[in-house]
């Protein structure tokens, strides 16, 4: 016989999952400060290999509007802009010859609601996923019964999921109106 453990354990997992992608989509979006986030997912070339700019260079936030880059080997410096460029993430590069500083311009009103409404689109995907972990809970839970599992069990156990479904629908409400309002904030 299963146990309801069994089908809600992977649930639950796979929510948690959810949750870090949310977390990982919502760090990427610019919200007008400085962040080390921003160089996420722009690689370099390396001595022929594809490296994330992070592993090329100290990457560092000395103040909210500015993010510093010090390659390792002055060499880079150039493939270090260019490939900032390339990324298209809306910043310009500076280099002095030793470092290159990316300077964070302030949000206009506009571009504040833009992001609002990619966050909140990221936010219905995480929530959409949860929903449909949900849904293929209630229904290993009604095969299961199906199979044996006495019928109090199986409907404590669709309990479970939804109890586990709304509370990982308020973790992505929080994660968003955090960042809701980070964004907003002038």
């Amino acid at each position: 016989m299963t146990e309801p453990k069994t089908i809600l354990d992977p649930a639950q997992a796979k929510m948690d999952k959810a949750i870090e992608f949310l977390v990982e989509a919502l760090a990427s979006v610019r919200a007008g400060k400085a962040s080390t986030n921003l160089l996420n997912g722009i690689t370099v070339d390396y001595y022929g290999n594809p490296t994330p700019v992070s592993q090329v260079a100290s990457v560092t936030v000395p103040d909210a509007r500015t993010v510093l880059i010090q390659p390792w080997e002055k060499n880079l410096i150039g493939a270090i802009e260019k490939a900032i460029l390339v990324a298209n993430i809306g910043l310009t590069p500076s280099n002095n010859g030793e470092h290159i500083r990316l300077n964070i311009p302030p949000l206009t009103e506009e571009r504040r609601k833009e992001l609002v409404k990619q966050i909140k689109s990221e936010a219905e995907t995480a929530r959409i996923s949860i929903r449909n972990i949900r849904r293929d809970a209630v229904e290993a839970f009604k095969k299961a019964q199906k199979e044996g599992m006495p019928e109090d069990m199986a409907k404590d156990g669709e309990d479970s999921s939804q109890k586990l479904t709304d509370k990982y629908m308020k973790k992505v409400d929080e994660l968003f109106a955090a960042k809701e309002a980070e964004i907003m904030t002038v």
